[in-house]
């Protein structure tokens, strides 16, 4: 299996998810620069996570028109699985290939902790070895990561299933005391209609290794990889 990260000028996570990456069954990880538009064949794109362009204007809202977005759409409405990454979900946001916004977070403060989270779909691509049950700590670092959606789309996420993660304690409460940003319905990631573009606030990169004292993100990764040892 084949994948590519693409760099931004202002990524800072890419290092870390090309290490996660390549620990994954040693599969080949390939850097995609954001002025390229050949994807190398890539099996499935990741944006990490980072300050694309200073997050100037917005973020995310300058690094949607980089010339490797257009390929990585291309590569989405034909089938391929692209996943954002805190930043990344920000950029997918602004790019129209997920649905809904990310805000500045509620109280208007960057933040970085280890938080919990929930699936709340089971049968995907990167949750496929996840149970309803299952409680994971993932660590946040951003300062819009606030998710939004009107009630008509937010009515179209959850009609087609297309919540990936919901902010809870350890427990698995769902609650505003779990939410640490103040996202709608304490949404931590979504999906697109046709299930195969992913976007999440958090890190899994950043807890998928035992040298930093939590492995639950690792779990995100080899469900990547099963589903394409199903495929």
């Amino acid at each position: 299996m084949k994948f590519g990260v693409v760099i931004f000028p202002g990524s800072n996570c890419d290092h870390d998810l090309i290490n996660v990456l390549q620990g994954i069954d040693n599969s080949e990880v390939t850097e995609l620069w954001h002025k390229d538009t050949n994807l190398n064949n890539c099996d499935f794109i990741f944006l990490p996570g980072g300050f694309s362009y200073g997050d100037y204007l917005r973020s995310g809202a300058i690094a949607r028109y980089s010339p490797i977005m257009q390929s990585v759409k291309k590569f989405a409405d034909e089938g391929g699985y692209v996943m954002g990454i805190c930043n990344g979900f920000q950029i997918l946001c602004e790019a129209g290939m997920l649905p809904g916004a990310l805000l500045r977070n509620e109280k208007l403060k960057f933040i970085c902790e280890n938080i919990y989270l929930k699936p709340a779909n089971t049968e995907l691509a990167i949750t496929n070895k996840l149970t309803y049950n299952t409680i994971i700590k993932v660590p946040i670092a951003h300062g819009e990561g606030n998710y939004y959606a009107d009630e008509k789309t937010l009515k179209e996420i959850l009609d087609n299933n297309q919540v990936l993660f919901y902010y809870c304690d350890k427990n698995g409460v769902v609650d505003k005391r779990a939410n640490p940003n103040g996202s709608l319905n304490n949404i931590a990631g979504v999906c697109n209609k046709n299930k195969n573009v992913f976007g999440m606030m958090p890190h899994p990169e950043r807890c998928a290794d035992s040298d930093l004292f939590n492995t639950d993100g690792k779990v995100i990764f080899e469900s990547i990889l099963e589903s394409f040892i199903k495929v």
